[in-house]
């Protein structure tokens, strides 16, 4: 995703609409990746006083939707056979995403002041789940769309 669709697509039709319903104390978290952070994003932002939390640069483990994004990776290669079409995996997608178990996700959230705390005490450099994420790159699974 370009810088400009993020701004057209993502920010002007969908963030800014929910910040307007969210009031003054809604803050907009995104991930550090180069689309998100040039100019046109942070002027977009500025233009529309919507606040940017700050996010260490190398800290996936912060992210709790990182972490989600990888449950449903895992639940949707599960799958056997593999969707063999853009419907299809639209449908597997969904279906998934919607049977990620509730208490996965709130266990996730519960584990978050630790890992701040971690993050804090290592002055922000790897923390033991960095490393647990070098050492499993299943973390990050990306779904191979050439077959379809």
């Amino acid at each position: 995703m370009t810088s400009q669709i993020y701004r057209d697509v993502i920010l002007e039709q969908h963030i800014r609409l929910f910040r307007g319903a969210m009031g003054a104390q809604f803050v907009l978290m995104d991930d550090n990746a180069c689309p998100r952070r040039a100019n046109i994003v942070r002027e977009c932002l500025q233009s529309e006083d919507i606040a940017r939390m700050d996010w260490p640069t190398v800290s996936l483990d912060l992210n709790p939707v990182e972490h989600v994004w990888d449950m449903l990776g895992r639940r949707v290669t599960a799958r056997q056979p593999l969707s063999t079409c853009l419907p299809e995996l639209r449908r597997t997608l969904l279906f998934e995403w919607r049977n990620i178990p509730q208490d996965q996700i709130d266990n996730l959230i519960l584990s978050m002041p630790r890992r701040c705390r971690d993050c804090i005490a290592s002055s922000g450099r790897h923390t033991m789940e960095n490393e647990k994420q070098a050492r499993f790159p299943h973390m990050f699974i990306k779904y191979d769309l050439g077959h379809i």
